[in-house]
């Protein structure tokens, strides 16, 4: 029993430690996004989230290590959620429909961390910056093997532009989703309106 009661002890610390972490990755993306990554120190992550900033070492090694995380693993969630959708099949304008709405809700649910990758990605580590840079080549790739399919006429050159412009039309909301006079579901509802029609509208 003592055993059993031991590791039921070091799960909850441990449940307990991934939670402080997961925190103090949030209240980074907010702060980095309000004060820029310059703009805001260990102790001010610190005090965000309740604890001393010597105590944030206690989970990363130092700022650069937490902008290492949220830039890395939101470019990670990305290319895992995108495949998911891919996985699920249907033809090219499904996929491709699905993976509008996937990235539109990633864009409203977390515009800091758009803000803060725009501003800071070029910050990272050149390894880092070399990996964040192979799974964003990834991610478009889901995108335009769908429109390869859909406009099979087209180059690769345009294929690509099509898609920037899709997620560059999205990611706007990084800009402009926290005004409290936007509606979520109507802002939504364009959003997915508008990449269709940058995806799907032929040329000429």
């Amino acid at each position: 029993m003592k055993a059993q009661g031991k590791d039921l002890a070091a799960t909850d610390r441990d449940r307990a430690k991934a939670q402080r972490r997961e925190d103090l990755l949030a209240e980074a993306t907010r702060l980095f996004a309000i004060h820029g990554y310059a703009g805001v120190s260990l102790e001010d992550l610190g005090a965000a989230c309740g604890i001393s900033g010597p105590a944030v070492y206690r989970h990363f090694s130092g700022k650069p290590a937490v902008l290492i995380a949220l830039l890395v693993g939101v470019s990670e969630d990305m290319i895992e959620g995108g495949r998911k959708v891919t996985a699920a099949g249907g033809s090219a304008e499904e996929i491709l429909k699905r993976l509008i709405a996937f990235h539109t809700d990633f864009a409203l649910a977390r515009p800091d961390i758009i803000q803060v990758q725009d501003r800071h990605l070029v910050t990272l580590p050149a390894a880092e910056l070399q990996l964040v840079r192979k799974l964003q080549r990834a991610y478009i790739a889901l995108w335009t093997e769908q429109l390869h399919q859909v406009h099979p006429e087209e180059t690769n050159a345009v294929i690509r532009f099509r898609a920037h412009a899709a997620f560059g039309l999205l990611n706007s909301t990084a800009h402009s989703a926290h005004s409290p006079r936007t509606s979520k579901a109507g802002l939504r509802k364009l959003l997915n309106q508008m990449a269709a029609s940058a995806l799907f509208t032929r040329v000429g």
